[in-house]
């Protein structure tokens, strides 16, 4: 057995099951950490990462609005103003700009194909979560639109996604499995759930995920 193969049977594994929703900054922001976790703790560790679906607004229209008109009247003028300037901030600390043009909507679809998407293998399935969430946060696409998904889809390599994306049947019933087995019982996202035992909520700094790993590896 060569030594690379050695080095990797001696590490430790940790799954990593993260509630999200598609239009959740804060989501993107735990993301970028966890994985800045990940890197610093690769000699170490080994990682699965699995995305499971929440909604954040399960009411929000299919059709699509404006970015700037839904958040005004969810959370008033003043208020969408002091929530835009913070995400700018924390954006600009990750390297990214926070694009608050665009439409927002219903995120089912895209939970649809994330979820879809992990029968292909959870490093497709974690690069379509990026890609999306680069769409949606720092280009201004409008996730909700079936050419946005599979443009998605086809760049990380995700196959069949145009049928399950033409069928608004498909795939629902994994949705809302996920839905009940890993988000039922909580509140906000993102929410991580290390080796199914230890739990981190919020978009948490590099070191926190650092001292959840060292947690469950105990």
């Amino acid at each position: 057995m060569d030594q690379k193969a050695v080095d990797s049977t001696s590490k430790k594994f940790i799954q990593i099951d993260v509630s999200s929703d598609t239009v959740c900054p804060w989501c993107f922001v735990g993301k970028k950490n966890l994985e800045k976790a990940m890197s610093l703790a690769k000699d170490q560790f080994n990682f699965e990462v699995k995305w499971h679906p929440f909604f954040l607004n399960p009411n929000a229209p299919k059709e699509g609005i404006l970015k700037s008109e839904f958040y005004k009247n969810k959370f008033g003028s003043t208020q969408y103003e002091h929530i835009i300037s913070r995400m700018r901030e924390v954006f600009r600390g990750l390297g990214f700009e926070y694009d608050t043009a665009g439409m927002t909507g219903n995120t089912l679809d895209s939970h649809r194909l994330i979820s879809f998407a992990a029968n292909q293998g959870y490093e497709k399935q974690n690069a379509l979560v990026e890609e999306l969430f680069q769409n949606y946060f720092i280009q201004g696409k409008f996730i909700g639109d079936k050419q946005v998904l599979l443009d998605a889809a086809q760049k990380v390599g995700i196959e069949g996604a145009a049928e399950l994306i033409n069928d608004p049947n498909k795939g629902l019933k994994e949705v809302n499995e996920e839905l009940e087995k890993y988000s039922s019982r909580i509140s906000g996202v993102p929410y991580f759930v290390f080796n199914g035992s230890f739990q981190l909520s919020g978009g948490q700094p590099p070191e926190a995920f650092l001292h959840a790993f060292q947690a469950v590896s105990k």
